[in-house]
């Protein structure tokens, strides 16, 4: 069988990917960006495509020939793009699917997409299942609870930081919120039951482990498997936490946001003897899964850096923007000693200090705003070597100099660095 999976980079989608080709399947995996897949996973072949923009169905019909199922694995927590990617995207795809000939659709959806759930992710999750299941093609509806693996992404890695500050772990406001955490191996096992089976065609799934717990539990449970000991809470009332959902909203990405608390509270809790009915095994329970991997150093260091990595960021962002500010209001002198110094015009000065000061705010915009912690890395160790050098041959004196202005680059530098490493979320 030849299959498509839609959000083939993601933490599921991988795993979805692997499941089906060591199950013998053809797959073609896609993503918006393809760089590394196919060495990753050689077995499948992979197609670069932004779902966001892969609204025609036109588009899709060359895409789709000899496909015999599309697992559509993409999904987006928060963005200006959630619509596109959830509602209008399969829509085309749907369309295009059905004239193509394409078996079934399988769509991985979420537990806690529901109407009395009020936030635009449930409501555009919800009008995706509503678009495939009137349309033309097959369908299988899948809904999971919280997926969890051997790495994290999204609401697991959260938890893994929650659970591994130090001295004490945060629990939002009571704990109590229920989850029924499938391990994502066992999720992408199902999907590939499903797509293997056409009895599931025209069904709804609520993919869930066999016990439900609670977030508390959940911590409890991650910081004794991370080796950080027995953990003691610390409530942290809804309020506190909405409003750093909306600061987490206005930076873009930050660890917490209130589309995630939303949906946490809402209650994620399902029917595992039911599932397990239904698709014929029993997904691991999550302290089997624990016990069966042990904890290893990458582990508590993701755990420990989970918060240091936006911390880090507006740390930077503040620089930038100290910076800016700092050659606005006290920067004339000095910009005035380096002009004459390189022999330019003493008419530079003012636009070369204002043009610094300017590109020094671009730089923290492109910080705050571009999703690419590798190349917005890139963008400011290039600034950071561009001053230093200038500033090194202009004012040599900089470089001797008892407070080190200019030696303070090199952590400088090596702070960015770190960002453009453990700032990816992928």
């Amino acid at each position: 069988m030849r299959v498509m999976v839609l959000g083939a980079g993601g933490f599921i989608g991988r795993q979805i990917v692997a499941e089906l080709v060591s199950g013998g399947h053809r797959v073609v995996g896609v993503a918006r960006s393809t760089g590394g897949l196919a060495e990753a996973m050689p077995g499948a072949a992979f197609l670069a495509l932004d779902l966001a923009s892969a609204l025609d169905p036109a588009g899709w019909r060359g895409r789709l020939a000899g496909i015999d199922v599309v697992v559509n694995a993409a999904g987006l927590l928060r963005g200006r793009q959630m619509e596109a990617v959830h509602v209008a995207m399969p829509r085309a795809l749907a369309a295009a699917a059905a004239e193509a000939g394409v078996r079934r659709i399988v769509l991985i959806s979420a537990i806690s997409a529901r109407p009395d759930v009020d936030t635009d992710y449930a409501a555009t999750k919800l009008a995706g299942e509503r678009v495939l299941a009137s349309s033309a093609v097959g369908w299988t509806i899948l809904r999971p609870s919280l997926v969890y693996g051997d790495g994290s992404y999204g609401g697991t890695s959260l938890m893994r930081g929650l659970a591994g500050l130090p001295m004490f772990v945060p629990l939002p406001g009571e704990g109590d919120f229920a989850f029924s955490p499938i391990h994502v191996r066992d999720l992408a096992r199902t999907v590939r039951h499903v797509c293997e089976d056409d009895g599931f065609a025209g069904r709804t799934l609520e993919p869930v482990g066999p016990h439900t717990l609670s977030l508390k539990d959940l911590l409890a449970r991650y910081r004794a498997w991370l080796g950080f000991g027995q953990a003691r809470f610390v409530p942290v009332p809804m309020t506190v936490m909405r409003w750093m959902g909306r600061l987490g909203d206005l930076a873009g990405d930050g660890p917490v946001s209130t589309n995630a608390l939303v949906q946490m509270v809402a209650g994620n809790g399902g029917d595992g003897a039911a599932f397990a009915r239904a698709v014929g095994f029993e997904p691991r329970r999550l302290d089997e899964a624990l016990r069966d991997r042990p904890a290893e150093v990458q582990d508590r260091w993701h755990a420990r850096l989970y918060f240091l990595a936006p911390a880090l960021k507006a740390v930077l962002v503040m620089m930038w923007l100290v910076s800016a500010w700092l050659g606005l209001a006290h920067g004339a002198a000095l910009t005035a000693e380096l002009v004459e110094s390189l022999g330019l015009p003493a008419g530079l000065a003012d636009p070369l200090r204002i043009g610094s000061s300017l590109l020094d705010v671009a730089v923290a915009a492109v910080l705050v705003l571009n999703r690419s912690a590798a190349r917005v890395a890139v963008l400011q160790a290039v600034v950071v070597v561009g001053y230093t050098l200038v500033l090194g041959f202009g004012l040599p004196r900089l470089l001797v100099d008892p407070l080190g202005p200019l030696l303070k680059n090199l952590p400088v530098l090596l702070a960015i660095a770190v960002l453009g490493v453990i700032g990816a979320r992928r």
